[in-house]
């Protein structure tokens, strides 16, 4: 099992803090039934409930069930970098060197940063272009080995960790950290594709959720609220605040409309290093109490799920599916703290 700085579970952002005992709602305030310390929400899919895609079948029997849910395809052999592209410490093979990124960027880092946020953002963009059902997630990750070249950059996820491919594509019940490989998309389903390049000495990391062809309208609302979720996230970032306000946020949304938040997978500093501190939960954490300060970078990226929160990892070490089978969504922006907010580095165009 790959670990991150030996303080999580397999995994890019696996910084884990552990799950806090009350969730806060959107505007800061405790929502607790009487007589409980559990949220006030909408109901979550449940095994016995109805499946979401309107079978008139129990979610336990529908989607829920082992043939529905995805398998690992087979992997294509390994994409060549030219020489001529500057290689982050690990590109070797070798382990990360991590630990020595400061949290307060200098304006030439943050300068960086923004270059490869914006190229970051073009290769999700011409990724983003070629889903259609039918094509394969290894042909996903050719074009965006394509695209990491032509602007002169390395795709990050590549030997991060012993990770084979250029982008992490995560389909339907995928939380994140899916391998790209030789199963076509199909009518319906959802996929998040996870870019990250190094440019300039730095890395930019950006992801969106897609759907392929004809979805269903439950999961273009899991796609909607979730992208919903990361712009509350961005809106609560600001000098002074502590970094669990990000969470609160998040949660509050997410548990209003019945939707559930990832906990073992977290946001990240960035910069030279792929991934550094800060952690960034995306559900309210007590201990998350660092304060935001002016040039802090890192990233927003909340997993959400229809149903159960918790993760099961496949046996490749990476991909992370929810244990239940139910779909969950993501959607991934770099930021800097401005002294009024938050400057998005990732934009997607």
């Amino acid at each position: 099992m790959h670990s991150l700085g030996g303080l999580g579970r397999a995994g890019f952002e696996n910084r884990r803090i552990a799950r806090s005992v009350a969730l806060v709602d959107a505007r800061g305030a405790t929502a607790v039934r009487a007589g409980t310390n559990r949220p006030t929400a909408a109901k979550r899919l449940r095994s016995n409930d109805p499946c979401w895609c309107r079978s008139g079948r129990k979610f336990k029997r529908c989607h829920g069930d082992a043939e529905h849910r995805l398998a690992a395809g087979i992997l294509s052999p390994e994409l060549p970098v030219p020489e001529s592209i500057p290689r982050p410490d690990y590109a070797d093979g070798t382990e990360p060197i991590e630990g020595n990124e400061p949290l307060v960027k200098t304006p030439e880092t943050i300068a960086r940063l923004r270059r490869a946020g914006a190229a970051a953002a073009r290769v999700l963009a011409e990724v983003g272009a070629a889903i259609e059902v039918g094509v394969t997630t290894d042909e996903l990750d050719r074009i965006a080995h394509a695209a990491y070249i032509a602007e002169g950059g390395y795709p990050s996820p590549l030997h991060y960790r012993g990770f084979p491919k250029s982008i992490c594509t995560s389909i339907n019940e995928v939380i994140c950290h899916g391998i790209p490989d030789d199963r076509p998309l199909a009518d319906g389903d959802i996929i998040n594709v996870d870019v990250t390049i190094f440019l300039d000495g730095v890395h930019g990391d950006t992801s969106r959720t897609y759907g392929v062809g004809q979805v269903d309208a439950v999961s273009r609302s899991l796609i909607e609220r979730t992208r919903e979720c990361l712009e509350i996230g961005i809106d609560a970032v600001a000098p002074g605040r502590p970094i669990l306000e990000i969470g609160t946020a998040i949660e509050g949304h997410a548990t209003a409309h019945g939707l559930g938040v990832v906990r073992t997978f977290v946001g990240h500093g960035i910069g030279e290093e792929f991934h550094a501190a800060p952690s960034v939960p995306h559900y309210h954490e007590p201990r998350a109490n660092e304060v935001m300060e002016s040039g802090m970078v890192f990233t927003i990226e909340p997993m959400i799920t229809m149903g159960a929160i918790k993760e099961r990892i496949w046996d490749d070490d990476w991909t992370a599916v929810t244990v239940d089978g139910a779909r969950t969504a993501q959607f991934e922006q770099t930021i800097v703290v401005t002294a009024d907010g938050a400057e998005i580095l990732t934009e997607w165009v």
